[in-house]
């Protein structure tokens, strides 16, 4: 019997990397297992500001401003947050201002919580209808140029863009046994 851990994965690393390349100074998050590594980079790094939010759609907002202010940011939350932010991405369509936002989804592969299914299963139609660019990720190797491709839209076009980092990739949560 193996008693060491699982390494932990590198994706969030990776990520953290590029925001980092893209100069964000604002990550806005919900608490979310998914994100924890990424959070956690962003909570210890002094040139980044982390600031947990009560709700998804504080996030855009907050996100707005960092962008009036001469900041970048990005949001970080789970699929089941994107149904909170539906209003709220009229700001980034209307304002045309860059948002990224790194959404790690619930309701899909090996999903048990009943409850995350429905907008799991929606959250990438929802995104495209009200004009966010979607990119799905559902392996390690795609993470790096998927979130360097969004980060670029974002950032440079501007554009809303989301990176849609798949249960498979961040792992079922098991509420069984």
């Amino acid at each position: 019997m193996n008693d060491t851990m699982p390494a932990a994965p590198t994706w969030p690393d990776e990520i953290f990397r590029i925001l980092r390349d893209f100069e964000v100074a604002q990550m806005a998050y919900v608490p979310d297992a998914g994100h924890a590594r990424l959070i956690e980079r962003a909570v210890t790094a002094n040139e980044v500001r982390a600031v947990p939010l009560t709700t998804e759609e504080e996030g855009i907002a907050l996100l707005a401003g960092a962008w009036l202010g001469g900041e970048r940011g990005a949001l970080l939350m789970q699929s089941s947050g994107v149904g909170n932010c539906i209003n709220m991405l009229s700001l980034a369509k209307t304002c045309r201002f860059p948002l990224l936002m790194l959404v790690t989804m619930r309701g899909q592969w090996g999903e048990s919580n009943p409850w995350q299914v429905p907008m799991g299963q929606i959250t990438e139609d929802v995104l495209k209808l009200a004009g966010v660019l979607t990119f799905p990720v559902d392996s390690v190797d795609d993470v790096e140029e998927t979130v360097l491709a969004a980060a670029r839209m974002a950032y440079e076009g501007p554009a809303a863009t989301a990176v849609l980092l798949s249960q498979r990739l961040i792992g079922a949560k098991s509420f069984g046994k």
